[in-house]
């Protein structure tokens, strides 16, 4: 008599996103919160390390970033072998990590990529050596989505937003780079309410969420982005990718906000159950 209980039921294979990213000791944000926010998705994760952090949930103490030949070791590694359908970009660290990913997606060899252009920590640490935005805009230019918050759009644009008006003509600028689908991220503005601005070259949506009023939002960017991208694994088009990730963040917001977690801002609850 077996003692192993019945046999599992044959499932599908799932689809298969990357991230390249840094490691955040942590746990907040990075490739940690990347692969939770997969998961919660039913894709199958894999990652390209592009640095390590020494950091917690109000500083971070040091980082140690990866050669581009062995970040290039490490894509040749997954895509050589599984099925990626979607990749999604956090810290890069360096101008010289940034421009050879961007030669490789000049050649036609990622999957299409969502580009979070991570420059600056929440605590205000710079996360990349050199000229960050120099260097982004010629990643952006083979981005399927890029999903920048103000900063960060101001540092790419060279320009102040400061309102919805500013946040439509940053996402049209976003494209004119490049960006298949520009995702402004209005969550530095002040209301009562969360605002993104979406623009693909054709149609400008603006996504209204609730705003969810807690201190647990370290790791937001990067759930953001990874969520996109693995609803991009599952098939959904780019804004239906873009509206759904967003409720996913304002669900996994809500679920940890009374948590208590570190001395500064908390991580998110990725692993709870998806809405419908």
């Amino acid at each position: 008599m077996s003692t192993t209980g019945p046999e599992p039921s044959p499932t599908s294979t799932p689809p298969v996103a990357l991230t390249i990213a840094g490691v955040d000791s942590g746990g907040g944000a990075g490739i940690a919160a990347d692969l939770r926010t997969f998961a919660a998705h039913g894709v199958f994760g894999t990652l390209v390390v592009t640095a390590l952090t020494a950091q917690d949930t109000t500083k971070v103490y040091g980082a140690q970033l990866v050669e581009p030949d062995f970040l290039c070791l490490q894509l040749d590694s997954v895509l050589g072998d599984l099925p990626v359908v979607a990749a999604k970009t956090g810290m890069l660290g360096s101008v010289r990590l940034i421009d050879a990913l961007t030669e490789r997606a000049r050649a036609g060899s990622l999957p299409p990529l969502v580009v979070d252009p991570v420059m600056v920590a929440t605590s205000g640490a710079a996360l990349v050596e050199g000229d960050a935005p120099a260097a982004y805009r010629r990643l952006l230019a083979h981005a399927s989505v890029a999903t920048p918050n103000l900063p960060e759009a101001e540092s790419l644009l060279e320009r102040e937003i400061r309102s919805l008006s500013d946040m439509e003509d940053a996402a049209r600028a976003l494209v004119d780079l490049g960006v298949g689908l520009a995702v402004v991220k209005g969550g530095h503005l002040r209301g009562h309410e969360s605002l993104d601005v979406c623009f693909d070259g054709t149609d400008l949506a603006v996504l209204v969420g609730e705003h969810v009023d807690t201190v647990n939002v370290h790791g937001t960017g990067c759930t953001l982005s990874a969520a996109i991208t693995a609803n991009l694994a599952r098939g959904l088009s780019p804004l239906d990718a873009v509206a759904a990730a967003k409720r996913y963040v304002s669900q996994a917001l809500r679920r940890s906000a009374g948590w208590h977690l570190g001395e500064g801002p908390g991580p998110l609850d990725h692993l709870g159950p998806l809405a419908p």
